[in-house]
């Protein structure tokens, strides 16, 4: 299960206000009301947010539909005044602000000028990135754009591993955005962002678990965090990815050599009541597992996001997940809660 990291977590509790508290304090009691009473009951307004600066990616990664330009839905960029107006809104009750959803977010112009702007509103802000647009320069811009968490995804410590799973990536890049990143902490004397490898296990790389944490401590960057993949289609893993280590699997594999996913689905779910998805349309979604957008909840160009965070598409969705959770093909491959290790 995942670790602390001490300096990290005083850094997340120096953005609670009363107003964030007592929002969390509803949130957490509305959780508990609702399996108290078996029916949805939502109080407060989302803790953590995750906002999409964009679609585009540079890598084509096998299971991402971003990675194999698969879509349905349009690509395109989060817009600054679009984005501020919604944490206007928000910003009071809002204390962790993901930076991510589809794409690799340093492709969009904006990003770092908004993770300013919502960390001048002392919001908790974090990303993910694959790391080959850490440039010396925009790896100073995010030291000093105040992000909070830089997780650089890497599963690979040599080329011909890494680029298996991350299609058309080049690993020198990424270490080397990571030196730079790590450089200029140092070089203003800055405590954030808390940065930390993310290693995708999979079936070509899970030989490597070891040589990840030799490579993290030599780059200087503060943790590995090792992440189960999700596999689309478990049940025949077409792209051999599920890895032999049991441990780092989210599947358990049966006789006759076809897979099961290893949870049991209990028919609630904390992130709908704490958390939820803006793409970068202003689209409104669950969680990070609909990843095309097919479970819309609101639009922000027609809606605030208060009123659409207890409107009847919402109470709809949170009310069939407590009758058949597994009925939601989003719910179906989740194992929302034991997928990531840090050691």
């Amino acid at each position: 299960m995942p670790q602390i990291n001490w300096n990290d977590s005083v850094n997340l509790l120096s953005k609670l206000t009363p107003t964030r508290v007592w929002n969390g304090v509803k949130v957490l009691s509305s959780f508990y009301a609702s399996r108290l009473l078996n029916r949805p009951v939502q109080w407060g307004y989302p803790v953590s947010i995750s906002f999409e600066p964009t679609t585009s990616c540079n890598l084509r990664c096998p299971e991402c539909p971003s990675g194999l330009r698969a879509f349905t839905r349009p690509t395109g960029m989060l817009e600054k005044d679009f984005f501020s107006k919604t944490i206007d809104e928000i910003h009071k009750e809002l204390l962790y602000l993901i930076f991510y959803f589809q794409g690799e977010p340093y492709l969009n112009p904006a990003f770092l000028d908004m993770v300013k702007y919502a960390s001048a509103k002392k919001i908790y802000t974090a990303t993910s990135t694959n790391a080959h647009y850490l440039t010396d320069e925009n790896a100073r811009r995010t030291v000093e754009s105040g992000l909070d968490r830089l997780i650089i995804s890497i599963d690979g410590t040599t080329q011909d591993v890494y680029q298996q799973y991350r299609v058309g990536g080049n690993i020198n890049k990424v270490i080397e955005g990571a030196r730079n990143i790590v450089k200029w902490k140092k070089e203003l004397n800055s405590k954030t962002p808390f940065v930390f490898f993310q290693f995708l296990v999979v079936k070509p790389n899970e030989h490597q678990i070891e040589d990840i944490k030799h490579l993290a401590k030599e780059v200087g960057v503060e943790e590995v965090r090792f992440k189960t993949a999700q596999v689309y289609e478990y049940e025949t893993d077409p792209n051999n990815l599920i890895p032999e280590n049991d441990k780092y699997s989210r599947y358990k594999k049966k006789a006759d050599g076809t897979y099961t996913a290893k949870n049991k689905l209990a028919n609630r779910c904390w992130k709908m009541q704490h958390a939820n998805v803006i793409t970068w349309d202003g689209l409104v979604v669950p969680c990070c597992f609909d990843k095309d957008a097919m479970h819309q909840l609101g639009n922000l160009k027609n809606q605030g996001f208060k009123e659409i965070w207890h409107n009847e598409n919402y109470r709809q969705f949170r009310n069939e997940l407590m009758k058949s959770r597994k009925n939601i093909d989003i719910c179906a491959n989740c194992s929302e809660g034991v997928s990531v290790w840090s050691e």
